[in-house]
């Protein structure tokens, strides 16, 4: 029993003393590798790079051969025609194919780089992130001392928002905002403050990725004991004014002040302009101001540029309180929020729509043909409203329109009874509108009928039955009683610039036998020719307002209807290229109870076609003689 004690003890201390010693193992390694000289100057893990790590590219060589060169790194002969071994005037270089970006630090000589110095960027290499331009390392040779960072070959977000070639739309500016907002913040998140965030240490890449740079540059002055030098009033546009204020703040920066810097940038891209570029002050009156308030000076944004959240988000950032500005969490949560949830990202965004399209392509193809047959519709509905249905196929399948005789069809004609008076004492817009309101009216009657409308002259207007479609002897009916509607309608028409002025018209109908066909290649017509059409039009241009005139081979037809017409004989008409025949007025119908204005009396010797001028207003006549002196009415 008691020997069973003993070894449980043994074993308890062996144990103990096996942790100690790979605890202290352990132990030693890490305060080794935070307090022993680094030496990370070849190996797996070098950081110090060197000429003989480096092929330096001459920026102003042939852009041709640079682009050759970046699509096959592996042929190196074409390469080197780009290349030069000179640091000193260029900051791209290549690295194991890739290239790479120099910043350059001030100073003329730099002999060695301090052990400070290599421990802070070995903290600034371990920073990845999508949005985070990473480190590579630092170029130290020929007394430069560089760090050497990824190339973006879109260059500074400075640089596009600038290049008017480019079209930035709200997805895209708002997509670089917020690789801006998650890469400050997971810098912040690391506690590195940036200290010198600028729109043009902003990068993109390739795939218009922006990636924060520059970061830790303030922290590598001062491990390597560099002197600053002075910066520009215009380079420190990005500067909060508590910074302005304290010099040794602004070497080092702060959380605060880059969340001023944000706001900032938001508004270049936002405007697509410099900081500041609506005041009309020099960069030192600027920073001047700002540094020395009141008046609180900041740029001014449009609300039509952003949405408002945006803008009051922007606002916020620029706070001169720097305790009042969001932190870097709670800007990230609200551009979020301005975005409603959705992607920003351009690559994302893209594929996203590429999805979308993809499942949808049926559903799109299906609406994209609904679409068609409903123009093509309305196209062949227009079309066949120009001319008949079946001159309107034969037309659209190229087959050639022969003329057709049709033995025996009716025609109707009417015009305005002084229409040349009615013009004369009308402004041009107002003849348009009296033609299109009346034949819009008509157009309205005929639909209700076997007819088919011909066409329309100036005052004129044609109709036909019994063609394209033959439809026996009907045709006469058809034609007769559309016309007592037509003079029904026409007794409450009014004019809209002279209502007070009656719109009497002439109506003339003839039966016979005619020719149709299609004329022309350009605005093809469909037109009527023979006798019958000469014969009608003299009914027409021999009756009297309010009227409808007769022929005597109409009569005839309309009587084998038996549809019950009522004819008056007019008697005798002299129809000019006809003779003298008989014609008759229709006045009306068995059934038809629509009211038919009442023809004026004309005294004998007085014209058919022209107009009363007393039925003109007086104002109307002074005024139209005041614009037209010397012409006569």
């Amino acid at each position: 029993m008691d020997l069973g004690v003993d070894a449980g003890f043994v074993l308890l201390i062996f144990l103990l003393v096996i942790g100690l010693i790979l605890g202290g193992t352990a132990l030693a390694f890490h305060l080794r590798r935070q307090f022993q000289p680094v030496q990370l100057m070849k190996g797996p893990n070098k950081i110090v790079l060197t000429m003989d790590d480096l092929t330096f590219i001459h920026t102003q060589n042939s852009k041709k051969k640079m682009d050759d060169s970046r699509k096959s790194m592996s042929d190196m002969k074409s390469l080197k025609s780009v290349m030069v071994a000179n640091p000193e005037n260029s900051n791209v270089a290549v690295v194991e194919g890739d290239w790479v970006w120099l910043k350059k630090f001030p100073g003329e000589k730099h002999a060695e780089i301090k052990q400070a110095t290599k421990t802070a960027f070995c903290k600034l290499r371990d920073l990845r992130h999508e949005n985070v331009n990473l480190f590579l390392g630092v170029f130290h040779d020929c007394g430069i001392f560089a760090i050497v960072s990824e190339h973006c070959t879109r260059g500074s977000l400075e640089y596009l928002i600038r290049n008017e070639d480019m079209k930035l739309d709200w997805m895209f500016k708002s997509s670089l905002l917020l690789d801006l907002i998650k890469g400050m913040k997971y810098l912040h998140q690391h506690e590195f403050p940036h200290g010198r965030l600028k729109s043009r240490n902003c990068v993109v890449d390739g795939h218009f990725v922006l990636k924060v740079t520059d970061h830790g540059y303030n922290e590598l002055l001062e491990a390597q004991k560099i002197i600053r030098e002075p910066m520009k009033p215009e380079d420190r546009f990005w500067t909060a004014p508590e910074l302005l204020r304290d010099p040794a703040k602004e070497r080092k920066g702060t959380f605060r002040g880059d969340i001023y810097s944000i706001s900032i940038i938001m508004q270049e891209v936002i405007c697509r302009a410099a900081p500041y570029c609506m005041l009309d002050m020099t960069a030192e009156e600027i920073i001047k101001k700002v540094e020395k308030p009141p008046p609180l000076c900041r740029p001014s944004v449009s609300v039509d540029q952003a949405p408002m959240e945006c803008i009051q988000l922007m606002k916020q950032c620029w706070s001169e309180q720097p305790e009042k500005r969001p932190n870097i969490n709670q800007i990230f949560d609200q551009f979020k929020n301005i975005n409603k949830g959705r992607k920003t990202n351009i690559i994302d965004s893209m594929l996203l729509m590429l999805e979308q399209y993809s499942s949808n392509l049926e559903d799109l193809i299906r609406e994209r043909t609904e679409e068609l047959e409903v123009e093509k519709q309305k196209t062949d509905k227009l079309l066949t409203q120009m001319l008949p249905p079946s001159v309107a196929e034969a037309l659209k399948t190229g087959v050639p329109v022969e003329p057709e005789y049709f033995e025996e069809v009716t025609l109707y004609f009417s015009d305005i009874v002084g229409f040349t008076t009615i013009s004369a004492m009308s402004e041009p817009i107002e003849v348009v509108d009296l033609l299109n309101d009346l034949y819009t009216l008509f157009d309205a009657i005929i639909g209700s009928h076997d007819v088919y409308k011909v066409e329309t002259i100036g005052d004129a207007y044609m109709v036909a039955s019994g063609l394209p479609q033959r439809n026996g002897n009907r045709h006469a009916g058809e034609i007769a009683s559309m016309s007592l509607d037509i003079l029904s309608s026409v007794g409450t028409f009014k004019m809209r610039h002279m209502p007070e002025v009656p719109v009497r018209i002439r109506i003339g109908l003839h039966s016979g036998p005619c020719v149709a066909g299609v004329v022309g290649l350009t605005m093809p017509r469909y037109c009527l020719f023979g006798d019958t059409v000469n014969t009608a039009s003299r009914m027409e241009s021999t009756g009297l307002p309010y009227r409808i005139h007769v022929s005597v081979r109409t009569v005839q037809i309309l009587h084998e209807l038996k549809e019950g017409f009522n004819l008056e004989l007019r008697g005798k008409t002299e129809l000019k290229g006809k003779g003298i025949e008989d014609t008759y007025w229709l006045t009306g119908r068995t059934g038809f109870n629509k009211p038919i204005p009442t023809p004026p009396d004309l005294h004998p010797g007085a014209s058919n076609h022209g107009i009363n001028l007393d039925e003109i207003p007086e104002e109307r006549r002074k005024k139209v003689q005041k614009a037209r002196p010397g012409q006569t009415m």
